[in-house]
């Protein structure tokens, strides 16, 4: 990103001197980290296949995981599989019960958020909406408000707005200098973007807010508005009835 050329929040643009040290915000210390691979994208209706809840430390390094292979209980598609390489015959053979697998998957994120640890999920409202779905299918107490979470999309779209390309994760954690192996497991994926929140508490230390509960509630009305420019972009292109909406709710829907 160049230092003169963007405008931050509605701040005065960068100088090109140097700016001074910041410290990252504390939250950064321990970072939860979470990814679902599933069945398809439809939050409502598909299932869980994989799954990875970890904890990073501040250097990012994995101090804690845990991996779930799920049998979904329906067939896998082939374009699903083609993402993220677990097929049907696998998830039958490997994979244990869906109920058992959501059960101790929400269990595990209610235990981060219990602590006050935050959790990074990219793209969270996907990953926290199908979950929810997924408990109330299978009769378990779904995390309706999970709290406090990170989403390195939201906050990268805020602080670097004007940015050409993709935001997929594999691009972001490029830009952001953070290795990606093995795009599409859930356990790269949730590692690489509790990351990719790390660098960019490191790259913009001096304008975001200084705990992750604050930092939760800020991206609540980021998500909303940046949602609110996408529909104004797709209805412009045609993509959109003038009538329609992207859903902005976040980070859960």
């Amino acid at each position: 990103m160049s230092a003169a050329s963007h405008t931050l929040g509605g701040m005065d643009q960068w100088q090109a001197e140097p700016l001074p040290l910041w410290e990252a915000p504390s939250w950064t210390s321990v970072v939860g980290v979470f990814d679902l691979e599933t069945t398809g994208i439809d939050v409502t209706t598909d299932r869980v296949v994989t799954a990875h809840v970890g904890l990073l430390d501040s250097a990012g390094t994995v101090i804690r995981a845990r991996d779930w292979l799920a049998d979904p209980g329906v067939p896998i598609p082939e374009g699903a599989t083609a993402v993220h390489g677990i097929t049907t015959a696998r998830a039958r053979a490997e994979g244990r019960p869906a109920r058992e697998v959501v059960a101790e998957v929400v269990e595990s994120l209610r235990a981060l958020f219990d602590a006050g640890i935050p959790v990074v999920a990219y793209n969270a409202p996907y990953d926290f909406s199908l979950l929810k779905n997924e408990a109330l299918r299978h009769g378990i107490p779904p995390i309706l408000a999970p709290a406090p979470v990170i989403d390195p999309l939201v906050v990268d779209k805020r602080y670097d707005r004007y940015r050409r390309g993709k935001r997929t994760l594999a691009v972001v954690a490029e830009h952001y200098a953070v290795p990606l192996d093995g795009a599409h497991e859930a356990s790269a994926d949730a590692i690489a973007a509790g990351r990719v929140a790390q660098a960019l508490a490191d790259r913009f230390a001096p304008w975001l807010p200084p705990t992750a509960a604050e930092l939760h509630t800020r991206q609540i009305g980021w998500a909303r508005a940046q949602a609110e420019s996408l529909t104004e972009y797709f209805i412009r292109m045609g993509r959109l009835d003038p009538d329609d909406a992207v859903d902005g709710s976040w980070p859960i829907r």
